[in-house]
This record gives structure tokens, C-alpha cells and sequence, in this order.
């Protein structure tokens, strides 16, 4: 059992029947009051993310999950095939909306972890930082740089990322998968 100050961002809980992972924990003390720990949560069984908070009174139990690692075959009509490592018997399936935008990210043959409790496959876990091919970049316009300096560009899985300006069409680029944010060139054009 966890405290309600125990939790941090990456824990697995389970909250109202279903395991769900810590995406934000914020301690909170007011004056007068209790303190609370407001937190975000992803429910992994359907994908949705819901925020609750704890109080001291709250004991959680934290999720037992087993990790296997896998990887990912295809996608067909919404759904997200995977195999386990060394053992391509052994097929499972995500949707996008289990997935949770993580299938953003997927390519063909990505090696992941996928997380299982009580014998069932819950979600799958993409490396922190992947290599992505830039397959649409338009022009960077000299001088436009009220918006920050950066620009969008489509990158092999069709996923939109902002990256600075001098990112070209065929680049190869680092892309944090946990956030979506672009992190460095790797190749040049």
C-alpha cells in the first residue's frame, strides 16, 4: 500500500477497479486545511486521463505489473499489433484510443515493453527517445521568428512535431516520446 504523499509521476496505482498511471502529483497544503495531493491520472485500461486528488486518509494500492519486452508488427484498420521478443506465437493487440497516443510514435519493429496485470496486456512503453525521419518540412522564411523560432514538420509515422527552423525535409530527428517534443538533429539532409 502506498501513503498519499508516495506518489510520484511513472507509478502505477490502482484507482476505482483499473490500473492507472501517475502522469502528475502536486502536494498541496493550505492554510487551514488538510493537505492534499492533487494528481493526473491515466486510466490504461480505457486511456482516459482523470484528475482526483488524495488526502491523508486515502491509502492506494499500487499495481503489480509484469514487463515483457515486445515489439511492434503493424497497424491495421485501428489496431496496433505487437509480438513478444523471441516468441512471435505470442500476438497481442491495442487500440489507438488504449494506446493513448503512443501509437504517434510506432514504426514498424520498435522494440517496447509491454506491461501486463493480472495476465492481461494493459499498455505498452515506447523508448524515452526515438530516431524519426522527417518526411515534410516547409521552408524556413527568413525573419519569422515571432513564433519562437520553430516550425512543424511531419515525421515518417505522420506525426506532427515542432522543431527549430534550420530542420529540413529528410533530416533524421531525436523526438522524446514521453512528451512529443523534439530533441535534437541526428543526420543532416
Amino acid at each position: 500500500m502506498l501513503s498519499y504523499n508516495e506518489l510520484r509521476p511513472g507509478h502505477f496505482i490502482v484507482y476505482e477497479g483499473s490500473v492507472c498511471e501517475v502522469l502528475e502529483a502536486d502536494f498541496l497544503r493550505m492554510q487551514q486545511r488538510k493537505p492534499v495531493m492533487k494528481v493526473k491520472l491515466r486510466d490504461l485500461m480505457s486511456g482516459k486521463v482523470k484528475e482526483t486528488s488524495f488526502q491523508q486518509s486515502n491509502e492506494l494500492e499500487e499495481a503489480e505489473l509484469e514487463r515483457m519486452k515486445a515489439r511492434f508488427l503493424y497497424e491495421n484498420k485501428g489496431e496496433y499489433w505487437f509480438d513478444e521478443a523471441g516468441n512471435p506465437k505470442n500476438r497481442f493487440k491495442f487500440s489507438a484510443q488504449e494506446l493513448g497516443g503512443k501509437e504517434q510514435f510506432l514504426k514498424p519493429q520498435t522494440e517496447v515493453t509491454a506491461l501486463m496485470f493480472r495476465d492481461a496486456f494493459i499498455s505498452v512503453q515506447l523508448p524515452v527517445k526515438m530516431e524519426f525521419k522527417v518526411v515534410m518540412a516547409p521552408p524556413a522564411i527568413r525573419g519569422n521568428t515571432s513564433s519562437g523560432g520553430t516550425k512543424q514538420v511531419e515525421i515518417e509515422t505522420g506525426a506532427m512535431i515542432n522543431t527549430p527552423l534550420f530542420i529540413e525535409e529528410g533530416d533524421v530527428i531525436c523526438v522524446n516520446t514521453e512528451t512529443g517534443l523534439y530533441a535534437e538533429r541526428v543526420e543532416k539532409a
